[in-house]
């Protein structure tokens, strides 16, 4: 507990001490009456306290609270010979304050004990007075013991399934909060992916153009101007697929210009591009008419994109063989190029790769990537749906 909770139960206890004081000056009749003379005022005060000091543990220590104050009720019919109003609302809050604060034990335990009490009196009244007297006895106790067992149950059942909607709504933000970092995590992947693929090959094209350009010797103006040429071609694609790229991540709305992604109906100038970085091209084309999903298309253009890119790092000037067929609702790409014994490191580091293989999984497909006799191959499966 908190001081301010102590100090709101002490303050509690007081001012249910002050009231009592109040009720029995002001009408010292409304009192259980015992039987026999009734006890001076200051004794009815002296067990007041001690049944009020029961309130102010009704937090820290609800059942023990219940105790005290009950002893005190016990104790007033032997001692000044009547039960005074303000004893009984000590009791009442201490009992409602042991059923609602307690562990849900102790309340259970409460409770039967606040029933087995109320049933005997009960009984014993009728065995002793009358039927008449015991129908009174039940409606006292029900003042006295039924309404603030009631009560407390209902408060502490609604407080329960309050406790059990935050946890749950806690829950619900929890896993809220994981899914848009999952999101956030696979939308980063998405970009570096992307991003790898849009700039990778054409710099990469424009370094090995650049630095054939820089080691000719005695390079015919002619030839410097067509490789340059091929440089300027390169930078100016790439800088049109970044554009296209950041126009589809700024697009929030139907109303935004889209530019349609890259698809295997741009594979021309991805050959272009290959052979003016010194590859040997081939394409066979198995295709039959009809239309990729997007994202296939997409997907499709980029591995051949990768792989060409990864040619011309590793095995610059070789032949490169690339075949497109579909077949059982299935994409098949395979790009194989020659392999060069003296070619100089590419300085790889596996990403696209890598990125093939999550670009390929990410439209429900798969890459295998391998080195043959004298090839290097790239094979992709990627499902395409029925030819339309």
């Amino acid at each position: 507990m908190t001081a301010r909770e102590i100090r709101e139960d002490v303050l509690r206890a007081v001012l249910l001490l002050a009231l009592g004081v109040l009720l029995l000056a002001v009408v010292p009749d409304a009192a259980v009456q015992w039987g026999g003379p009734a006890g001076s005022t200051g004794a009815a005060v002296g067990l007041l306290a001690p049944a009020c000091s029961g309130v102010a543990l009704r937090r820290r220590r609800p059942v023990a609270g219940l105790l005290v104050t009950t002893a005190a009720l016990v104790a007033s019919p032997f001692v000044v010979g009547v039960t005074h109003t303000g004893m009984l609302l000590a009791f009442g809050e201490t009992l409602y304050s042991a059923v609602l604060h307690s562990s849900r034990r102790a309340g259970r335990w409460v409770c039967a004990a606040a029933g087995a009490v109320a049933a005997l009196l009960a009984l014993y009244t009728l065995l002793v007075e009358g039927a008449a007297a015991a129908v009174g006895t039940v409606m006292a106790l029900g003042l006295l013991l039924a309404i603030p067992v009631w009560w407390g149950q209902e408060v502490r059942r609604h407080r329960d399934r309050a406790d059990a909607e935050r946890d749950r709504a806690e829950q619900e933000r929890r896993m809220a909060e994981l899914d848009r970092a999952a999101a956030v995590t696979a939308e980063r992947n998405r970009m570096a992916r992307d991003l790898h693929d849009v700039v990778a090959g054409q710099l990469s094209a424009i370094a090995i153009q650049s630095e054939a350009a820089l080691t000719l010797p005695d390079a015919d103006p002619e030839v410097l101007r067509r490789v340059l040429t091929q440089v300027r071609r390169g930078s100016v694609a790439s800088l049109a697929e970044m554009r296209t790229m950041i126009g589809l991540l700024r697009a929030d709305g139907d109303d935004e210009a889209r530019t349609a992604p890259a698809g295997l109906d741009r594979i021309e100038a991805l050959l272009d591009a290959g052979r003016a970085s010194g590859l040997r091209v081939e394409l066979d084309d198995r295709r039959p008419p009809g239309d990729l999903p997007a994202a296939v298309d997409l997907a499709a253009y980029r591995i051949v994109q990768e792989s060409l890119t990864n040619a011309a790092k590793h095995a610059p000037g070789s032949a490169v063989r690339i075949v497109l067929r579909r077949s059982d609702d299935e994409l098949r790409v395979e790009v194989a190029n020659d392999l060069v014994d003296d070619a100089a490191d590419g300085g790889g580091t596996g990403t696209g790769l890598l990125g093939l293989a999550e670009r390929a999984a990410a439209v429900g497909g798969r890459v295998v990537a391998g080195r043959g006799d004298r090839a290097w191959t790239v094979r992709a499966a990627l499902p395409a749906g029925p030819p339309r």
